[in-house]
Order: structure tokens, then sequence, then C-alpha cells
């Protein structure tokens, strides 16, 4: 094998290894996700997970606790059971509502 061949045989294999790699590190991250549910209204301030609504970027942006737009990752089948007090329900939701006053 010349020089060249051998640095591109290494090259290929390291690439496959990565590949392989990083893979297989996203795998149980998705499983993960599956476990989880979005779930408005119970989140703290700056404490979402995304969704601030108007104004705000993403995670960490919701301005007041219980934001009726803001969500936050928990559990399947838990989110309904959270205490939101901006609710019409004074539970989570599994979808942006409009707040009570």
């Amino acid at each position: 094998m010349t020089a060249t061949n051998t640095r591109f045989a290494s090259t290929a294999v390291l690439a496959l290894a990565l590949g392989s790699a990083l893979a297989m590190a996203s795998a149980p991250a998705s499983a993960a996700d599956d476990a989880k549910e979005k779930c408005f209204g119970v989140a703290m301030a700056g404490k979402n997970d995304c969704a601030a609504g108007a104004g705000t970027t993403c995670a960490g942006t919701s301005k007041m606790d219980y934001q009726a737009n803001s969500w936050k990752f928990v559990p399947a089948g838990t989110c309904e059971t959270m205490k939101s007090t901006t609710s019409p329900t004074g539970m989570g939701q599994k979808m942006a509502f409009t707040a009570k006053m």
C-alpha cells in the first residue's frame, strides 16, 4: 500500500467510527424524548424549555411563573396533573392557552 492509500484508508476508518459513535449517542436521546411531552403553563419564570411567546426566543425566556404560552418537557402522561395557576383548569395543558384573569 502506498502512503496515499494508507492515509485514505485511515481517514475512511476514522470517519466511519465517528459516524457510528454519533449515531449510537443520539439513539438514547430520542428514546428519552418519547417518554416526555410538552406541557404548557407549568414552567417557572426563566425555566421553560421553549415557546415563550412574543418578545422571547426560546428556552429559559419565559417572563413569569406558569406562563400560558411557554412549555416544559414533563414525563408523558403527567402534564394534566401538574399545577398551573394561569390555566382555566388549574392544571397544565398540552397546548398553549389564554391565561385566566
